[in-house]
Formats: C-alpha cells, structure tokens, sequence
C-alpha cells in the first residue's frame, strides 16, 4: 500500500508537470525574483516590477538594506511548554504558539560582481536559531564571494555559504506569498550550504549551474567528501520551469551514505496580477553501511505543493497553498505519516508605505493521519489550526 501511495503521488505531479509544461510560450525576458541573493525557484512578485532603486546607504561599495520581522500566532491546540517547548509542530521561524516573537532582523551588505562582488547577510532572531541551529554564535544566513568576468558571457561563481536552489519559497517571509513556510521547505530540502556555485546562460531563456558544497546546512565536512548539486532555470513568458539535483555523502565514516534530492518548481505567470506555483521534492536517504554486511537502510520522503497569489489591488494581495507531504519512514518528522496542509494569507501594504510595511493576516490547518500534533499539556491530536498575524518593516532607500 506504501508503494502504491508513492506511484500515485509521483504520478500525479509528473502528469501536474507536464500539462502545464505543454501551455508553454515564446521566449521573453525573465520576470523579476523576489531576492536575487536567494534560491532561483523562488516565486516572483505578481505586481510589476518597481524602478531600480538609489543607494544613499552605504558603507564603502556596499549597498545596505534590511528588515525586521515580527508576528503572533495563535494555535487552537493550545500547547504547552511542558508539551513540547509551546510550539506550532512543524512550523519553522514563526514556530511560537500563542506568543508575540521576534522572527528576524536581518542586515543585508551587497555589492554586485563586476568583475568582483561580496555578499553578506547578519540575521537575529528565530529564524536564525532554526537556520544555524547547533553553530553558536552564528548569525550569518549568507557571506559570499562573486565573480563575473566581463568577457565570460554571463559566466558566474559565488565561493562562501549560500542559500540553497531547492525549494519554491525563501528564508525571508516577505519574499514568499504566505507567511508560514511550507511543509516542503521546512522538511524535505536544506536551508543553505557551504562551497562554490556556478551559473551561465546557455540560451536565450535557460540558466544551468554547478555546485560542489558541503552536504546539507553545515560549514565545514571532515570526511573530504562533497555534495554536487546540478541546476537548471528556464524562463519563458508565461512560465518559469526550475530544476534541482543535489547528491553526496551526509556521513563522516568510511563507508558513506548518500543523501539524494529532487527539486522542481514550475511557477505560472500569465499575466501582471496572478501568478501560480506547482511544487515537487523527491527526498532519500541511505545511513551508512553496516560494517561487515554491506546493508545500509534508505529512507525516503516526497511531497507536492499548489499555491497562487492574486494581487488585486497595489495594496492589496490574497494567497492560498495546499500541499501533501509523505514521511515513508519517517526520517523527516520522525513520525512515519502523511500530511495535508492548507494555507490561507490576506496582505496589506499602506498606500503611503507600500515599499516599507507588509503586515498579514494569515489561516492555516496542518492533518495528519496519525495523532502527531500537542495539544495542552500531554493530549495528541491529528490536525492544528493557527492564526498567524505577521507585520514586516522593510529598511531600503526611497525609490
């Protein structure tokens, strides 16, 4: 019954794939990311793009922006922190139940490559507790090194600590059009890695790349092994198709075991107010072989996600996410279950401030077919329901 829930699952999101493939149109240009610093598959901005910004604020060459991120999120659970610390189970970054938090401030310096560029990222708050969980001290999301030779046709490598490719959706809420993160983004892909990324058109309408970095969200590896990560973004008027492929050991004993990911996104944008995502992961991996057997387990994990945003008004945008999640053997969760979640999320932007203050108003319902959700002090329940109130005040230059 496992395999043949897991023969539909990737039935449907290769059939989901390929009939919107099949509505493809003529090239044109690429339309504008969210965050040129973050993963290529991220979902654009449905409005138009606004006029580059002036840059007052510097030091040195460096370009400096930011932003700081705060919310309250309610869960009709209720749990406590004798249950499991007073958390939204599975969230990531807005994870407090029933609080008032600190997501992030973040302190962004840039410099774009030419021929020579840095790039530097400082985060405080829950959002960097969870994305450099275990390096104390450690408050950089990002800190790399650029280079674009003027001759090379668009050729680009980044040497430091990056954001990972894999994934339709960034660390930086405002950047995504939910608030909450997915389920796909929280459990099935790594937040960043440590190496040395490459990218170059080779057409008119198609980016590839090359990564050799230091497994899943770590900065050093002490068995000389690399991940290779392979990526590909084709973009063309009515849709933006990105591929992901990371592979490598994520064990530091003699006998390594692999750690495979495959990451698609295909994001819709027919026109300047609407704009739609489908989602795809494919996860496993194997512990390292058992000594004197040759036998190692493989575990795996897949999920789906659909999600669209209408910006109806410049002020105003409204978006839904549903997404379906299969821990087979429950490496991600640590629970063996399959999830569906729901995601509702109301923006706001005041028409005097609307590139500086985001606020908003989000619902969302987490089921799971087995009891994995707190509830109170020792209850376990199937699903969650939260309220999440989110407001985002952005620091960058007047236009």
């Amino acid at each position: 019954m496992q395999m043949k829930r897991n023969r539909i699952l990737q039935l449907v999101a290769g059939m989901t794939i390929g009939t919107l493939m099949a509505g493809a149109q003529t090239p044109t240009a690429a339309p504008a990311t969210p965050d040129a610093a973050q993963a290529p598959a991220a979902p654009a901005a449905a409005a138009p793009a606004p006029p580059p910004l002036k840059f007052p604020w510097k030091i040195g060459p460096m370009a400096i922006t930011g932003f700081v991120d705060g919310y309250y999120t309610g869960n009709n659970n209720h749990p406590t922190y004798s249950a499991n610390g007073e958390l939204n189970d599975l969230y990531n970054f807005n994870d407090r139940a029933d609080a008032v938090e600190l997501s992030a401030a973040k302190l962004t310096l840039n410099h774009d490559p030419a021929p020579i560029g840095a790039h530097f990222d400082f985060i405080y708050g829950r959002t960097n507790g969870l994305v450099n969980a275990g390096l104390q001290g450690n408050y950089i999301e990002q800190a790399f090194i650029s280079l674009k030779p003027a001759k090379a046709k668009g050729f680009e490598a980044d040497f430091g600590k990056f954001v990972t490719s894999a994934g339709a959706e960034v660390i930086e809420a405002k950047d995504n059009w939910n608030y909450s993160r997915s389920l796909l983004f929280a459990w099935a892909i790594p937040y960043f890695h440590t190496g040395v990324r490459t990218s170059m058109p080779v057409t008119k309408t198609e980016t590839v790349g090359v990564q050799l970095v230091n497994g899943w969200n770590s900065v050093t590896k002490n068995d000389g092994w690399v991940t290779v990560g392979l990526t590909s973004a084709l973009v063309l008027p009515k849709y933006t198709w990105n591929l992901n492929v990371y592979t490598g050991p994520e064990h530091a004993t003699a006998a390594h075991g692999y750690r495979n990911l495959f990451d698609t996104t295909i994001l819709l944008t027919p026109n300047a107010k609407f704009n739609a995502y489908v989602n795809y992961d494919y996860g496993e991996n194997h512990d390292s072989v058992i000594a004197g057997t040759g036998d190692h387990n493989r575990n795996t994990w897949q999920g789906i996600a659909l999600a669209a945003h209408e910006q109806f008004k410049p002020t105003m945008a409204v978006a839904g996410r549903y997404e379906f999640f299969d821990d087979v053997n429950g490496f991600s969760t640590g629970t063996i279950q399959h999830l569906n979640e729901i995601t509702g999320t109301y923006e706001f932007k005041p028409p005097k401030l609307p590139q500086t203050l985001v606020s908003r108003l989000e619902y969302r319902h987490d089921q799971s077919n087995t009891p994995f959700f707190h509830k109170s002090r020792n209850e376990m329940v199937d699903g969650q329901s939260t309220l999440s109130v989110g407001l985002i005040l952005i620091l960058a230059p007047h236009q």
